[in-house]
Protein backbone atom coordinates (compact mmCIF):
# COMPACT_ATOMS: atom_id res chain seq x y z
CA UNK A 1 0.00 0.00 0.00
CA UNK A 2 2.84 2.40 0.90
CA UNK A 3 3.96 1.55 -2.64
CA UNK A 4 1.08 3.07 -4.11
CA UNK A 5 0.73 5.81 -2.56
CA UNK A 6 4.34 6.77 -2.82
CA UNK A 7 3.54 5.83 -6.68
CA UNK A 8 0.37 8.53 -6.62
CA UNK A 9 2.44 10.88 -5.09
CA UNK A 10 5.59 10.80 -7.43
CA UNK A 11 3.89 9.96 -10.66
CA UNK A 12 0.82 12.07 -11.03
CA UNK A 13 -2.08 10.41 -13.81
CA UNK A 14 -1.29 10.36 -17.28
CA UNK A 15 -3.48 13.23 -17.66
CA UNK A 16 -1.61 15.67 -14.75
CA UNK A 17 1.70 15.03 -16.80
CA UNK A 18 0.76 16.57 -20.30
CA UNK A 19 -0.95 19.11 -17.98
CA UNK A 20 2.72 20.16 -16.62
CA UNK A 21 4.20 19.46 -20.08
CA UNK A 22 2.22 21.67 -21.46
CA UNK A 23 3.55 24.21 -18.57
CA UNK A 24 6.79 23.73 -19.31
CA UNK A 25 6.40 23.91 -23.05
CA UNK A 26 5.12 27.45 -22.46
CA UNK A 27 8.03 28.62 -20.34
CA UNK A 28 10.43 27.67 -23.05
CA UNK A 29 9.82 30.53 -25.00
CA UNK A 30 12.61 33.30 -25.51
CA UNK A 31 13.05 36.44 -27.40
CA UNK A 32 10.04 38.98 -28.47
CA UNK A 33 7.87 35.77 -28.73
CA UNK A 34 8.31 35.43 -24.63
CA UNK A 35 7.63 39.40 -24.30
CA UNK A 36 4.54 39.33 -26.30
CA UNK A 37 3.15 36.48 -25.00
CA UNK A 38 4.07 37.28 -21.21
CA UNK A 39 2.08 41.15 -22.75
CA UNK A 40 -1.14 39.01 -23.61
CA UNK A 41 -1.13 37.10 -20.18
CA UNK A 42 -0.96 40.80 -18.26
CA UNK A 43 -3.68 42.45 -20.58
CA UNK A 44 -6.17 38.92 -19.79
CA UNK A 45 -4.93 39.55 -16.24
CA UNK A 46 -5.93 43.21 -16.40
CA UNK A 47 -9.32 42.28 -17.92
CA UNK A 48 -9.97 39.84 -15.87
CA UNK A 49 -9.68 42.37 -12.59
CA UNK A 50 -11.69 44.75 -14.19
CA UNK A 51 -14.32 42.37 -15.11
CA UNK A 52 -14.42 40.24 -11.79
CA UNK A 53 -13.42 43.13 -9.12
CA UNK A 54 -15.66 45.93 -8.06
CA UNK A 55 -12.34 47.13 -5.73
CA UNK A 56 -10.12 47.49 -8.94
CA UNK A 57 -12.87 49.39 -11.26
CA UNK A 58 -12.98 51.62 -8.47
CA UNK A 59 -10.05 52.09 -7.61
CA UNK A 60 -8.91 52.67 -11.91
CA UNK A 61 -12.02 55.34 -11.51
CA UNK A 62 -9.88 56.86 -8.82
CA UNK A 63 -6.90 56.59 -11.02
CA UNK A 64 -8.95 58.20 -13.85
CA UNK A 65 -9.92 61.04 -11.29
CA UNK A 66 -6.22 61.62 -9.67
CA UNK A 67 -3.65 61.06 -12.11
CA UNK A 68 -4.51 64.10 -14.61
CA UNK A 69 -5.06 65.66 -11.39
CA UNK A 70 -1.34 65.68 -10.72
CA UNK A 71 -0.19 66.76 -13.77
CA UNK A 72 -2.61 70.08 -13.63
CA UNK A 73 -1.28 70.87 -9.88
CA UNK A 74 1.71 73.25 -9.72
CA UNK A 75 4.02 70.93 -8.04
CA UNK A 76 7.60 69.78 -8.64
CA UNK A 77 8.37 66.95 -11.43
CA UNK A 78 9.19 64.76 -7.82
CA UNK A 79 6.11 65.83 -6.37
CA UNK A 80 4.26 64.89 -9.43
CA UNK A 81 5.38 61.38 -9.55
CA UNK A 82 4.93 61.32 -5.80
CA UNK A 83 1.55 61.95 -6.45
CA UNK A 84 0.68 59.70 -9.82
CA UNK A 85 2.92 56.82 -8.20
CA UNK A 86 1.05 55.99 -5.20
CA UNK A 87 -2.05 56.08 -7.14
CA UNK A 88 -0.36 53.52 -9.25
CA UNK A 89 0.68 51.28 -6.53
CA UNK A 90 -2.77 50.87 -5.16
CA UNK A 91 -3.94 49.43 -8.13
CA UNK A 92 -0.79 47.11 -8.40
CA UNK A 93 -1.51 46.02 -5.13
CA UNK A 94 -5.16 45.22 -5.80
CA UNK A 95 -3.94 43.18 -8.51
CA UNK A 96 -2.41 41.17 -6.07
CA UNK A 97 -4.95 41.00 -3.54
CA UNK A 98 -7.23 39.78 -5.93
CA UNK A 99 -4.84 37.46 -7.24
CA UNK A 100 -4.49 35.92 -3.38
CA UNK A 101 -8.21 35.81 -3.18
CA UNK A 102 -8.27 33.94 -6.44
CA UNK A 103 -5.64 31.52 -5.36
CA UNK A 104 -7.13 31.11 -1.56
CA UNK A 105 -10.83 30.21 -3.29
CA UNK A 106 -9.35 28.63 -6.15
CA UNK A 107 -7.91 26.02 -3.38
CA UNK A 108 -11.28 25.91 -0.79
CA UNK A 109 -14.15 27.74 -0.39
CA UNK A 110 -14.01 26.17 2.95
CA UNK A 111 -13.54 28.56 6.05
CA UNK A 112 -9.70 27.67 7.37
CA UNK A 113 -8.01 30.09 9.51
CA UNK A 114 -4.82 30.26 6.96
CA UNK A 115 -6.83 31.18 4.17
CA UNK A 116 -8.40 34.34 6.25
CA UNK A 117 -5.25 35.31 7.35
CA UNK A 118 -3.99 35.54 3.64
CA UNK A 119 -7.61 37.27 2.48
CA UNK A 120 -6.95 39.75 5.72
CA UNK A 121 -3.12 40.37 5.10
CA UNK A 122 -4.13 41.31 1.23
CA UNK A 123 -6.65 43.19 2.68
CA UNK A 124 -4.34 44.97 4.95
CA UNK A 125 -1.58 45.64 2.26
CA UNK A 126 -4.55 47.68 0.67
CA UNK A 127 -5.53 49.36 3.42
CA UNK A 128 -2.22 51.15 3.92
CA UNK A 129 -1.65 51.48 0.15
CA UNK A 130 -4.60 53.76 0.60
CA UNK A 131 -3.11 55.63 3.34
CA UNK A 132 -0.16 56.14 1.91
CA UNK A 133 -2.29 57.53 -1.02
CA UNK A 134 -4.35 60.01 1.92
CA UNK A 135 -0.49 60.57 3.50
CA UNK A 136 1.39 61.30 0.35
CA UNK A 137 -1.14 63.98 -1.20
CA UNK A 138 -1.95 65.43 2.04
CA UNK A 139 1.68 66.27 2.88
CA UNK A 140 2.34 67.71 -0.89
CA UNK A 141 -0.68 69.48 -1.03
CA UNK A 142 -1.25 71.32 2.14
Amino acid sequence: MTEKLNSELYDPPEDQQVKQADARALKGFTGLKRILLATGHSLAGLKAAFMNEAAFRQLLLLSVFLIPLAFTLDVSRVERALLAGVVVLALIIELLNSAIESTVDRISFELHPLSKQAKDMGSAAQLLTLGLILLTWTIILF
